[in-house]
């Protein structure tokens, strides 16, 4: 992405991973670096008629000299007819497409869609990073989350690499009287609900938990296998 900023030749782009993760941020700061106008749908909510109404703007805009960054969360939701009317408005150059998805796009996006968008995998976010966020979340707020070292480490397990929920959670503990006595652990999840794992039963994350499980009892790790069991 760096490079693409620094040579000015910002492609399409999908962008790949589970929720939570920054895909609708990297798509927000690329529009301000490439300096493109941003324009946001959801799959979810916008049809056919919303659609035309944001390729008009890109064409105005492109007459005035202004490029557009089109972001589409959940893009695989767009059925085939959808998915293809994108393409003549990135081949003509009106749009730079950025597509975000929780669904592998080799499966869910058409292969002429695929072919004129770079895909970029995006991971959920280490321990490291939620400490990051919450420590921000801190600045913001002017203090500290009332938490014993060991219920701040219960926290960051239960946003389970999701940095928005990982911000919701501490915003409940922000909730609590200011000059409070440290929260414990078990005070903590009777103060917030435990966040219910990501599953779909029969998509992605179903397969990827039963790859998970089969490798750790092919690889004799009693402990993962357990684990991953209880997941699934």
């Amino acid at each position: 992405l760096r490079r693409m900023l620094d040579g000015g030749r910002l492609s399409s782009l999908i962008l790949w991973g589970p929720p939570g993760v920054g895909k609708t941020t990297i798509a927000r700061l690329l529009a301000v670096d490439a300096k493109l106008e941003f324009e946001q749908i959801s799959a979810i909510f916008s049809g056919v008629a919303d659609l035309r109404k944001v390729f008009e703007r890109a064409k105005a805009r492109r007459a005035a000299g202004k490029g557009t960054l089109l972001f589409v969360d959940e893009i695989h939701r767009f059925n085939k007819a959808q998915q293809d009317g994108f393409l003549p408005h990135v081949e003509a150059g009106v749009i730079t497409l950025v597509g975000a998805t929780t669904e592998n796009p080799s499966f869910e996006l058409n292969a002429a869609l695929l072919s004129r968008a770079q895909v970029f995998t995006l991971k959920r976010l280490d321990d490291d990073a939620i400490e990051k966020l919450l420590k921000r979340a801190e600045a913001e707020e002017g203090r500290d989350l009332p938490l014993t070292d060991e219920a701040r480490e219960v926290l960051r397990n239960m946003a389970d690499g999701d940095g928005r929920f990982s911000l919701n959670l501490a915003e409940e503990v922000f909730a609590e009287p200011v000059g409070r006595t440290p929260i414990e652990p078990k005070e903590l999840g009777s103060i917030i609900q435990r966040r219910a794992p990501i599953y779909d039963k029969g998509q992605e994350s179903h397969y990827n938990l039963a790859s998970a499980l089969q490798k750790s009892i092919r690889g004799s790790d009693v402990d993962a296998a357990l684990y991953w069991a209880a997941r699934m």
